[in-house]
């Protein structure tokens, strides 16, 4: 009998086993010291993952239509927003193949590729030359998502074009450009503005200026 209590007291008394059982297929969301969500995508499935990053990039176009200095524009760069922006601009301002057209001056595919990549690559070598406390990457980021408003100017003025051509509508066409390229630069300078020393800052806006301006006379000079 005392054998017998012996044995269920060791069993009531011995330590108990707690943990976490992980689930395979289920996703896993912890919390970085910066209280940014880092989330485990290796067993999530595909579409959620592509909605996600959907959502992040429609976030920053928010966010450069609704500007602020601290956003996530700054903090989880990428690319893809500037290469639709980029894609669609390129499409839309490229010239008619046909030789015997000569009403449709605008560029090549390849040649709003360059301006845009190699004009935002020249923009953010100066910033960081002059001392700027932004990557590259992120730089690049930021130019390219803020060709938002002239897109969205690229958009009206393409659709006013299907009307027939009168001054008034040209005059409405340099309205709707000129708006998209100061939103454009003043969304850039206020990501970038706070990344350049106080004494520097009109030599970092400068070639953020002219960068804005020659793809916003592409705009306006399509026809």
């Amino acid at each position: 009998m005392d054998s017998r209590l012996d044995m269920f007291e060791d069993v009531n008394t011995s330590p108990s086993l707690e943990g976490d059982m992980s689930i395979p297929g289920k996703r896993t969301t912890t919390t970085s010291q910066h209280g940014v969500p880092e989330y485990n995508t290796l067993d999530e499935p595909i579409s959620e993952t592509v909605l996600r990053d959907i959502r992040a990039v429609g976030v920053k176009f928010y966010h450069v239509l609704y500007p602020k200095e601290k956003s996530s524009l700054l903090r989880d760069w990428d690319l893809w927003g500037p290469l639709v922006l980029c894609t669609f601009m390129a499409t839309i301002l490229q010239g008619s193949s046909s030789a015997d057209s000569m009403s449709d001056n605008g560029p090549e595919f390849a040649q709003v590729f360059v301006i845009v990549w190699i004009g935002a690559a020249i923009v953010t070598l100066n910033s960081k030359l002059l001392g700027g406390n932004i990557s590259f990457f992120q730089s690049v980021c930021v130019l390219g998502y803020c060709l938002t408003p002239i897109a969205l100017s690229l958009i009206i003025c393409r659709i006013i074009l299907l009307s027939s051509r009168t001054r008034f509508l040209f005059f409405l066409r340099f309205v709707t450009t000129t708006l998209g390229f100061a939103w454009a630069t003043y969304a850039s300078f206020i990501f970038l503005g706070q990344s350049q020393p106080p004494h520097r800052k009109p030599l970092a806006v400068y070639p953020i200026f002219l960068f804005f301006f020659v793809i916003s006379w592409l705009v306006l000079s399509h026809n």
